[in-house]
């Protein structure tokens, strides 16, 4: 079965062909950050014109670099939720568009828990279900329970910054350009940049609890580059080179482990899952994944780590996921509606 998804949630207007839910046949993006580098993040309203600019370009290389045409289609896929508003109208449009002149069947997608498919693109292992879910992106930090590929349970999720958001403001504070994430990872493997150099806090709000919070560790690093407010603060030392990136290896070891510490606590002891899959821009970083990798090793459990190409917001993981929701017959009116927020 080929299916053809379509993303543009942000800044990234995507499209992918998909076979039987884990045969990539084509995935191409085309990124935006050239369009807000000079404002320091995206501005929606550039970003839902890019789209309408790119849409349609993309649909037509995905199906030119799969060797398909559009009457091989068997469905289409679209993520309506969550996101930029302005953005996501512009690919439910099209994929209404689509849907509707071919007569093949709509199905809208929650892009938060496509991310949380990708790691199964182009990939054999066995999908072991239930399981624990973590995606970590520049809008969302959230555990959930995978009952299935059509039943997400939500655990927990942040209650202020997104830890991609806390990146980028992280990034800022220290002055490297957009996009501030990458750039912050790339700061924080300095040759000789101490991870120790501050006790940046690890936020646990409250025993047992599976909710995420980055807003005191953001506020951390800001007093540490900058120093604290008040006539009778001591002054912070030079913001040198070497601080520079001292304060961003100290600053992602601590975001990490705040992430390290909720898996922990919702994996429990013994092990309530045997596999752990994630997604999100996020998982892009460094650091996290290779902690993740020994997170896992040592609780002894699989973990799903998608392909740095499939992190972020892409088209291939709304088709692969909608195979499973098709398969269900959780396919869409051409009422589809875009929603800001997530399903769950």
């Amino acid at each position: 079965m080929l299916i053809l998804g379509l993303e543009s949630s942000c800044d990234e207007t995507a499209a992918a062909v998909v076979e039987s839910g884990r045969r990539v046949l084509s995935s191409v993006v085309a990124s935006q950050t050239d369009l807000h580098a000079e404002y320091g993040g995206v501005v929606p309203e550039i970003a839902s014109r890019a789209h309408v600019e790119r849409v349609l370009p993309m649909v037509r290389e995905a199906l030119a670099q799969a060797g398909v045409g559009l009457g091989m289609i068997d469905a289409i896929a679209v993520g309506n939720r969550p996101g930029l508003i302005g953005c996501l109208l512009v690919g439910v449009a099209a994929a209404k568009a689509l849907a509707w002149s071919l007569g093949k069947p709509l199905i809208g997608i929650d892009h938060v828990q496509a991310h949380l498919y990708s790691g199964l693109l182009e990939s054999d292992a066995d999908a072991t279900l239930p399981a624990l879910g973590l995606v970590v992106s520049g809008g969302h930090t959230s555990l959930y329970r995978i009952e299935s590929w059509t039943h997400f349970v939500r655990l927990g999720a942040t209650m202020d910054d997104a830890m991609g958001e806390a990146f980028d403001k992280a990034a800022t504070i220290l002055g490297l350009p957009h996009p501030g994430g990458p750039n912050l990872d790339a700061l924080s493997r300095t040759p000789g940049a101490n991870e120790r150099a501050v006790d940046f806090p690890i936020s646990r709000i409250a025993p047992g609890s599976l909710d995420f919070s980055f807003s005191g560790l953001k506020t951390a690093m800001l007093y540490a580059a900058r120093g604290v407010p008040g006539a009778r603060a001591t002054p912070p030392p030079p913001l040198t080179d070497q601080r520079r990136a001292d304060l961003a290896a100290s600053f992602s070891r601590a975001a990490v482990q705040a992430v390290l510490i909720k898996l922990d606590r919702a994996l429990g002891e013994p092990a309530q899952y045997s596999a752990l899959y994630t997604g999100g821009g996020v998982t892009a970083n460094s650091r996290l994944r290779r902690e993740l990798a020994g997170f896992a090793e040592q609780r002894g459990i699989a973990l799903h780590l998608p392909p740095l190409k499939y992190c972020v917001d892409n088209a291939a993981m709304i088709a692969g996921l909608a195979f499973h929701l098709h398969a269900a017959g959780k396919t869409s009116e051409l009422s589809l509606q875009a929603c800001p927020t997530a399903m769950c």
